[in-house]
């Protein structure tokens, strides 16, 4: 098939069956490889949902400045989709995360600022409303309350997972913003209120109570609850320590021939720890986020924890 541009080939990624591994009560693992969208993850879907829909409503035009605080993979998004239209993107990145987003943004065009990451995502959040404030004409999508985000997917990961696997028991996600969960599982929900649904946090995330603090996980991860959350769509929450993480990063690339970021190794870990409470034979699906080429530099194989989990 013959396309005319790169947002064309965002969506309808790969379900892969996850089998070199033992699962618990004979479960099956699914994993949806958001790697393969363009831009290299799951947030590809929702820059490009953000865009078109601030269009649409009239929010933007193409004089317009994008300013969003981004971790690096919703800015990715954001200057894929913002580059169809050649509108000008400004991201405000905390110090420390991936130089290798980083450089991707700006390879999209992009403008980084960094600020402290003493002050984490809230001190790049204080940061873009300032500059949007300075700024004639500048836009914020605001990912992190912006109902359009777990719209996005619902609108498209709900129904490519529900499609691919319609006799699904479980569906597991990690939260960030906690949009990708939120919206998916909504959908999910409303097709079959039986479907199972599990948010994965690292440790040093706050669902489960645990107060916040440094992790080396990335891309998860809540210093407060999402908006998006309700009880009605979560029923298990799982705090996976980076150990966890980073052994299945490991294993899932030599065992499965998968490069996948920490976020990805988490969520793995949270199925296999599901499939211990579901019935036998259950159907898990799993997103994985991203891959774990743009964090190379966080030395992502290098964990010295050998320990099985």
């Amino acid at each position: 098939m013959i396309y005319r541009s790169a947002q064309q080939l965002i969506g309808q990624t790969p379900l892969l069956e996850i089998s070199a591994f033992p699962i618990p009560n004979q479960c099956r693992i699914f994993a949806k490889l958001e790697m393969f969208n363009p831009g290299g993850s799951v947030k590809d879907r929702l820059g490009e949902y953000l865009i078109e829909t601030a269009f649409a409503k009239g929010e933007i035009n193409k004089e317009t400045v994008i300013i969003e605080p981004t971790a690096g993979n919703t800015g990715i998004g954001l200057a894929l989709a913002a580059q169809k239209y050649r509108l000008k993107t400004i991201f405000i990145v905390p110090s420390g995360f991936s130089q290798e987003k980083k450089d991707l943004m700006k390879a999209l065009g992009a403008v980084i600022i960094e600020s402290p990451s003493s002050q984490g995502m809230k001190g790049a959040i204080e940061r873009a409303h300032a500059l949007n404030e300075e700024m004639p004409n500048s836009y914020l999508p605001l990912q992190f309350e912006n109902p359009r985000n777990p719209e996005t997917y619902y609108h498209s990961l709900g129904p490519e997972i529900y499609q691919d696997l319609p006799e699904i028991t479980a569906f597991v996600a990690g939260a960030g913003s906690g949009g990708t969960f939120a919206g998916t599982a909504q959908y999910l929900k409303e097709k079959n209120e039986a479907i199972q649904t599990a948010v994965v946090e690292p440790s040093g995330s706050i669902l489960n109570g645990g107060l916040p603090h440094a992790h080396a996980t990335e891309g998860i991860g809540v210093e407060n609850v999402p908006p998006f959350f309700s009880n009605e769509i979560i029923d298990h929450i799982f705090t996976i320590p980076d150990e966890a993480a980073f052994y299945y990063v490991k294993q899932l690339a030599q065992k499965c021939a998968l490069l996948v970021g920490s976020s990805s190794g988490a969520a793995f870990a949270a199925s296999l720890e599901l499939a211990k409470e579901l019935p036998e034979k259950s159907r898990i699906a799993v997103v994985f986020p991203d891959s774990s080429e743009r964090y190379l530099s966080k030395k992502i194989y290098d964990w010295s924890n050998n320990n099985e989990f």
